[in-house]
């Protein structure tokens, strides 16, 4: 497994699903797992253990599950932020990491930027997945422009 989502409860699949259709047109592997910084906080350790390449962790409210898995990684982490009723409270949490843990961030509720983060990543060591960022991106101009 390459990519592995954690979302912080059942509430963020809507987020989720946006990564994992972007993950599935690259073909990439990846799992999903439900995880809770402040209510399952010996899960996060087992699940930085995994053999994961990337992490991709979605939560809203306080956001902490991506900086609690950070906390027991060296590998990425992505964060992604969920809307809710105060859409700053997720976004802060994710991005204002303390020195030396660091999140990579996304946009609210961008699973799908997430997952093309993601592969991005693993794209530096895997020339079939650069080529075919390249082919979405030729795409997306052909699309948009």
């Amino acid at each position: 497994m390459k990519v592995l989502i954690v979302m912080a409860s059942k509430s963020d699949e809507s987020v989720g699903k946006k990564a994992i259709e972007i993950l599935e047109k690259f073909g990439v592997d990846y799992e999903v797992v439900y995880a809770s910084a402040h209510r399952t906080p010996e899960k996060i350790k087992e699940i930085a253990k995994s053999e994961a390449d990337v992490f991709i962790a979605i939560a809203g409210l306080a956001a902490a599950l991506p900086g609690s898995l950070a906390a027991y990684t060296t590998k990425p982490v992505i964060g992604v932020p969920v809307s809710g009723k105060l859409n700053l409270d997720a976004i802060l949490s994710i991005v204002q990491m303390p020195p030396g843990i660091p999140v990579a961030a996304v946009g609210l509720d961008r699973g799908d930027n997430a997952a093309l983060l993601a592969i991005q990543i693993l794209a530096l060591k895997d020339e079939e997945l650069a080529k075919k960022l390249e082919e979405y991106r030729r795409e997306m101009r052909e699309k948009y422009v």
